[in-house]
């Protein structure tokens, strides 16, 4: 039988989601309490990966298990995780279904602060420079016509292509958070941080819109900005 997961993790004392050789992840530490309950070796499939230090708001995940699951399933499983991971569903699915390869998009948000706020210190990155969000806004309405993205891919990866279908980008501002919010089909690795610390340059003034259509055109990743930190990044919705 195969179980869908629905969960959500603070991303500040894991490196990213997917199993390390050298570091704890939000996938070992759920694979290893789903087994506690089912006493049986469990390995969980994620809807994609998030990096070191970066959160979910909503992320999926599958398994299989001979047994069927007990009614206390997720309170037992919410008592064994930390405080920093929640699991909000479990739902029987397909043995077709795929966590990763059946969604159609997922959209992440970047959060930005300019003021200090010791309640926001670890999920928002403090800005010290204003940023033009008209201009920003302008640069991400101009690439949404873009399939390749490799100057935003980390390098050395293992991709086959650089493709993702880009549906939606934009700045706006959520009460005094300047938030960033991306949806395509899929991410490249470094994608959303290096965007943003891209676009933060149109934004101060340092390059403009055709300067920014250069460096996505250059397809090289050393010519676009330097990618921000990750404990301003979220995974916040995933579509299937």
């Amino acid at each position: 039988m195969r179980y869908l997961l629905e969960l959500s993790y603070d991303g500040t004392n894991y490196q990213g989601w997917q199993v390390q050789p050298n570091g704890l992840t939000v996938q070992e530490v759920l694979n290893n309490a789903i087994s506690v309950i089912t006493r049986q070796t469990i390995e969980t499939i994620g809807c994609g990966r998030t990096d070191t230090g970066v959160h979910a708001r909503q992320y999926f995940a599958h398994f299989d298990t001979e047994q069927e699951l007990p009614n206390n399933f997720i309170r037992s499983l919410n008592g064994i995780l930390p405080y920093d991971i929640a699991v909000y569903d479990c739902q029987l699915v397909s043995s077709e279904f795929n966590s990763r390869f059946d969604a159609v998009s997922r959209t992440y948000e970047y959060q930005i602060i300019f003021q200090k706020d010791p309640f926001l210190n670890k999920f928002a990155v403090r800005w010290h420079t204003d940023l033009n969000i008209e201009a920003m806004n302008k640069a991400c309405n101009a690439i949404l016509g873009v399939k390749d993205f490799a100057c935003f891919s980390k390098v050395n990866t293992d991709v086959k292509h650089f493709d993702c279908n880009l549906m939606a980008a934009r700045w706006y501002y959520r009460e005094n958070i300047l938030i960033f919010e991306v949806t395509a089909n899929r991410f490249l690795r470094n994608m959303v941080r290096a965007m943003v610390g891209t676009l933060t340059m149109v934004g101060e003034g340092k390059i403009d819109q055709e300067k920014f259509l250069e460096i996505v055109e250059s397809r090289d990743r050393r010519n676009a900005g330097t990618s921000v930190p990750a404990h301003g990044l979220y995974l916040v919705s995933v579509e299937y």
